[in-house]
C-alpha cells in the first residue's frame, strides 16, 4: 500500500498532525509529566495506563500492550488499514492526495462510494420534499405536532419520502445513479410480475442514519398513514449494518468525549427529542437489541453509559439485557427510570426540558438498584416462596460487583429490608459466588469479584541483560552517536530475538541518512509485534545523557549473558557426570567451570 503514496508525503502527514490531537477525539487525556494520559480505549481499565508522547508522537498502553503513532492509532480505533488512515489524517491535515484519486479504481471501491452518494442524494431530496413542497405539508404538519422544531429537523435532516411509486425512481435517473445499487441499499425494490423498480419508502417521515464519520448509510421511515410496518428500516447492505451502527453517533460524538458519557435510548425520536431538550450526548439502536458491537463502540468513545429506555416492561427488559452487555464490554453503567408509561419522547412533550434533564437523566440510579426493581416486578413478596426467590436472584446479582463495598452496601439492604441475619446473607452469598466461579472456570478471570483479601500482582522482573538491551534501544532511538557506538561495540549481537530484529533496522534506517525520530522509524517496521515492542521501549523512561560508564556497563551485560548460560549448561554437564559416578570427568568439567568463570570477571 506505501507504494501508492510515496514515503516523502506519508511523512509530511505524519508531520502536519499532532497525535495529540488524533488521540483526544477518542481519549480524556491529562497532562502527567512530560506526557499525557488517559484511560485505554482498547481494553477495559479504571487506572489509566494509556500514556501519550508529544515530544515522540508515540502512545502506549502499559496494560494491554497497544502502541505506535497515529497512523497506526487510527488503524486499531477505526479498523482501518494503512492506506484508510493515511487518507484521514491527509485530510485532517488539509494534504491533497491526488496519486490516490487517481489510482482508486477498484470495483469494490467505486461501488460503495456509489451507494453511500445515493443514500447522500436521497436523503437531500427527502429534504427538500419536506421543507420545501407541497407535498411535505401533511407530514411537515405532523413533525410539528410532535414538538419538532426546524432546528431539530434541519439537525437531523429529516425528510418526507412522497406516496409515490417513482419520485426517487425518476430522481435516480435523471441523474445517472446505477438503480442496481439503489436496489442492493433498499432504497428502490423491484416488482416481481415485470422486475420494475419502485420507490420502497412512500407516505412517510425519513429519518436518515449516519454511520461514524457522518456519511448517510440508510435510512428509518415511519408511516403517516395506517399501513404497517408502522417503522421500515433500511435493510443491512454493504454500507449499512444496523448490529454495528449508532444512531446520531457523529452528533453526539464531541459531547460523548468531553463528559465520557453516553446516553442510550431505543429509538431515533428520543435521541432527537433529548437533543433539543439539551442531551447533546444521546445514541439509540436501530431496533433491535444492543449488539457487543454497538457497546465496543460506544466505550471507544465514552466509559460511562446511562440506559433510558421506556418504561414499560418491554423497555425494562431490554435495560437488565442492555446493562449486561454494555458492563461486559467494560461500560460504567447507570440507569435512567422515567415513571411508568412514558418514554423520553413523551416525558419531555409533557414535562419540560429541564425536568428530563434533572429529574430523569441526573437522577440515575446504580445498576444493582434497578436490578433490585426490576427482579421485584411481579412477585408477591409477602408470599414466603417469592420473597425467598427474590432474595436469591438479588444475591445472584451482588455476586457479578466487583467492589466489595458495592456487596456490603446492598447485602445489608437486603438484610435490614427482610430483617435477615447479615452472617447467614454474606455465607449464602460466597456460595453463590463459588458456584458461580465453577460453573465459569474455563471463562476469562477478569473484572471478576474477588472474595479474598486484596493482593497486588507485581510485574515480573527481567533479567539484567534484558534491561541493559531495553534501555540501550530506547537510547539508541534518540542518539544517532550512541547506535554507532554500539554498532561498533557489539553490533547487532543482542541477546533477544526481537531486538536483534529491531537493531537491524535502526541500523538501516540511519545509513539510509535520516535523523533520529522514534514515530518515523517505527513507521518503517511492517511487522506489527516488532512495532509495539519498539514503542514500549522508546516511550520508557529514561535519563537525559548515557554516561560512558553505564554504557560500559550494559555492554558488559549483555556480552556476558551468552558466557553465563555456557557455564550453567557447564554445570548441569558436571551433575550429570557426577550422577554417572564419572568424578574423573566432573573434575574435568569444574576445571573448565572454574577458567570460564575468571574470563567472565575480565
Amino acid at each position: 500500500m506505501g507504494s501508492r503514496i510515496s514515503d516523502e508525503k506519508i511523512e509530511k502527514i505524519r508531520n502536519s498532525v499532532d497525535i495529540v490531537d488524533v488521540i483526544s477525539e477518542y481519549v480524556q487525556l491529562k497532562k502527567q509529566g512530560r506526557n499525557l494520559i488517559g484511560l485505554c480505549p482498547f481494553h477495559g481499565e479504571n487506572t489509566p495506563s494509556f500514556s501519550v508522547s508529544p515530544e515522540k508522537q508515540l502512545y502506549h498502553c502499559f496494560g494491554c500492550g497497544a502502541g505506535g503513532n497515529a497512523f497506526s492509532f487510527m488503524m486499531a480505533i477505526e479498523g482501518y488499514e494503512f492506506l484508510d488512515s493515511v487518507k484521514h489524517l491527509a485530510t485532517k491535515a488539509n494534504i491533497d492526495l491526488p496519486e490516490l484519486e487517481k489510482s482508486e479504481t477498484s470495483n469494490a471501491s467505486s461501488e460503495l462510494n456509489a451507494m453511500i452518494a445515493g443514500n447522500e442524494l436521497a436523503a437531500k431530496l427527502y429534504h427538500h420534499l419536506l421543507m420545501n413542497t407541497e407535498q411535505g405539508k401533511d407530514a411537515l404538519d405532523y413533525l410539528v405536532r410532535r414538538g419538532f422544531t426546524e432546528e431539530m429537523i434541519q439537525q437531523f435532516s429529516l425528510g418526507f419520502a412522497p406516496d409515490s411509486w417513482e419520485t426517487l425512481t425518476q430522481f435516480f435517473q435523471k441523474r445517472n445513479v446505477p438503480l442496481h445499487y439503489m436496489e442492493q441499499i433498499g432504497l428502490l425494490a423491484k416488482r416481481d410480475f415485470d422486475g420494475k423498480l419502485f420507490d420502497r419508502y412512500r407516505n412517510r417521515v425519513i429519518f436518515p442514519i449516519w454511520n461514524k464519520d457522518g456519511k448517510v448509510i440508510g435510512f428509518g421511515g415511519r408511516v403517516l398513514g395506517n399501513e404497517q410496518p408502522k417503522y421500515l428500516n433500511s435493510s443491512d447492505s454493504k454500507v449499512f449494518n444496523k448490529s454495528n451502527t449508532l444512531y446520531g453517533l457523529h452528533i453526539a460524538r464531541p459531547e460523548m468525549r468531553k463528559k465520557n458519557e453516553a446516553v442510550l435510548f431505543e429509538g431515533y425520536v428520543d435521541v432527537i427529542a433529548a437533543w433539543q431538550a439539551g442531551v447533546r450526548n444521546g445514541i439509540a439502536t436501530l431496533g433491535t437489541a444492543i449488539t457487543d458491537e454497538q457497546a465496543k463502540l460506544i466505550r471507544r468513545n465514552a466509559q460511562t453509559v446511562i440506559v433510558c429506555y421506556d418504561s414499560d416492561n418491554a423497555g425494562l427488559k431490554a435495560t437488565y439485557r442492555a446493562i449486561q452487555i454494555l458492563e461486559a464490554n467494560d461500560c460504567y453503567v447507570k440507569v435512567a427510570r422515567l415513571p411508568e408509561g412514558y418514554d423520553p419522547d413523551d416525558y419531555i412533550q409533557e414535562n419540560g426540558p429541564e425536568k428530563f434533564r434533572v429529574e430523569v437523566i441526573g437522577a440515575n440510579q446504580t445498576t444493582m438498584a434497578f436490578k433490585m426493581n426490576f427482579l421485584r416486578r411481579g412477585k408477591n413478596l409477602q408470599n414466603e416462596g417469592e420473597r425467598m426467590q427474590y432474595i436469591e436472584d438479588v444475591l445472584g446479582e451482588i455476586t457479578s460487583l466487583t467492589k466489595s463495598i458495592e456487596r456490603d452496601h446492598y447485602v445489608r439492604q437486603l438484610a435490614d429490608e427482610f430483617s435477615l441475619s447479615l452472617d447467614v446473607l454474606k455465607q449464602e452469598l460466597l456460595r453463590l459466588y463459588k458456584f458461580k466461579n465453577q460453573k465459569n472456570v474455563n471463562q476469562p478471570k477478569q473484572n471478576k469479584p474477588s472474595f479474598k483479601s486484596g493482593f497486588v500482582t507485581k510485574k515480573r522482573l527481567l533479567p539484567a541483560f534484558h534491561n541493559a538491551e531495553r534501555i540501550l534501544l530506547a537510547f539508541m532511538m534518540k542518539d544517532i552517536n550512541i547506535a554507532s557506538t554500539v554498532k561498533e561495540k557489539i553490533g547487532g549481537n543482542f541477546n533477544i530475538d526481537e531486538y536483534q530484529s529491531i537493531v537491524a533496522y535502526l541500523y538501516s534506517y540511519y545509513a539510509e541518512g535520516n535523523e533520529p525520530n522514534s514515530s518515523q522509524f517505527i513507521q518503517r517496521l511492517h511487522d506489527d509485534k516488532l512495532a509495539r515492542i519498539a514503542t514500549e521501549i522508546a516511550m520508557m523512561a529514561t535519563s537525559e545523557e548515557l554516561s560512558e560508564q553505564e554504557l560500559y556497563d550494559y555492554f558488559k551485560q549483555i556480552t556476558n549473558y551468552p558466557k553465563i548460560v555456557k557455564i550453567e549448561e557447564k554445570e548441569k554437564e558436571r551433575k550429570e557426570a557426577e550422577s554417572r559416578e564419572d568424578y574423573a570427568q566432573a573434575a574435568r568439567i569444574a576445571m573448565e567451570i572454574i577458567q570460564m568463570k575468571k574470563d567472565l570477571k575480565h
